[in-house]
Order: C-alpha cells, then sequence, then structure tokens
C-alpha cells in the first residue's frame, strides 16, 4: 500500500493551546456540518440512526403543534454557552423575538427556555453527562433527553427541570407514550405514533 500524495491529503486545522471559541466555531473554513464546540474542542457528528431522525420529527412536530408565539421550536441549530462551548441541541425552544431571519446561525443560552437531545450511539456520554450539565449552569431552564427503548425501539422521552437553588437539573417525569408537561408551555405528544415517521 502507498502513502495518499501530500496533496490530495486533508489538513486539519492545529487547535489553540487554549482551545477553540465560539468565534473560531463560526469562522474555520471546511468544517463539517453539525460540528460542536465542547470545552474549547471540535466535536464532528457521525451519521445518524433512523431514529434520531424520527425522534427529531416527531418531537419537533409536536412542540410547534402548541407553541405559543412568543416562542419558537427549531432544530440543529448552535447554542452558545458560553466562549469555549456552542452545543447544537438536537431541538431547542426558543424566544420568538431572538429569530433574526433565515441567515442566523446561533443561539444565546439565555434565548432558549428547552433543550432537547437524542442520544446517539457516538455521543451517549455527551448527551446524558456533558451537555446537561452545561446546559443546566448556562441557565436554560428545562432539558429532555430522548433514547430508544423496549423491544420496538420506541423514544422514551425524560424531562427535566433546572431548580433555581442548585442550578442543576431534576428528573420530573419518564415517558413512554404520552409527554403532558405544563412547562415551559403546555405540550402534549403521542409517542405511539413515532412509527408512522
Amino acid at each position: 500500500m502507498t502513502a495518499e500524495p501530500a496533496e490530495h491529503r486533508r489538513q486539519w486545522p492545529v487547535p489553540p493551546l487554549d482551545g477553540y471559541t465560539v468565534d473560531d466555531l463560526f469562522t474555520l473554513p471546511d468544517l463539517p456540518p453539525h460540528t460542536e464546540l465542547i470545552d474549547g474542542s471540535l466535536v464532528f457528528v457521525s451519521p445518524q440512526r433512523y431514529f434520531h431522525f424520527a425522534a427529531i420529527h416527531l418531537l419537533a412536530n409536536g412542540l410547534r403543534s402548541t407553541v405559543p408565539s412568543d416562542l419558537k421550536v427549531v432544530c440543529e441549530m448552535t447554542v452558545v454557552l458560553d466562549r469555549r462551548n456552542g452545543p447544537e441541541p438536537d431541538i431547542s425552544v426558543v424566544r420568538a423575538e431572538a429569530v433574526t431571519g433565515p441567515r442566523q446561525t446561533r443561539f444565546e443560552a439565555a434565548d432558549v427556555l428547552l433543550a432537547v437531545e437524542v442520544i446517539s450511539p457516538d455521543s451517549e456520554a455527551r448527551d446524558r453527562d456533558t451537555k446537561p450539565h452545561k446546559y443546566a449552569a448556562a441557565g436554560i431552564p428545562h432539558f429532555w433527553l430522548v433514547d430508544m427503548a423496549g423491544q420496538d425501539d420506541h423514544p422514551v422521552v425524560q424531562v427535566y427541570e433546572r431548580g433555581e437553588a442548585t442550578g442543576t437539573y431534576a428528573l420530573t417525569g419518564i415517558y413512554h407514550d404520552h409527554v403532558k408537561v405544563s412547562v415551559p408551555y403546555d405540550i402534549l405528544i403521542d409517542l405511539t405514533t413515532f412509527n408512522d415517521y
């Protein structure tokens, strides 16, 4: 086997000593789609399972069905938590006034009321541990974690709310068939329709 000629090799950027910043995330050329910034490191997204796609669409449609006019439901948009963290929740509920137009690439954490992560095999630790901790520390009041369960691989939604006194999330419910909550607004999502997606 021969080595690939130097002119055909991909040159990956060398990270700065103190890591990348959110500004770098939006200015580095040729980053793959859906690149995230976690603790100053670039995180590339692997190809997703059909479950991931279908769960995002089911939940986004359900969230949009009752969203009040002062809020918007957005998918796969960067949320700036601080200068070294710009994750991309699968779904976010944001203040409508924070939506500035079709060229927008990010939201500030202060504009996000709910962040939703659908677990993927390659990002399970980040989705379960790293991201919820960072979302809570940034003041995002609500977080949902969606996993695949049962013999039929249906979505299960764990709902968390941020405690003001602790600044951390507490589990408020686990939903297998229907998500029915009153915060951040009245939401009812029929999870049993998952196979329709």
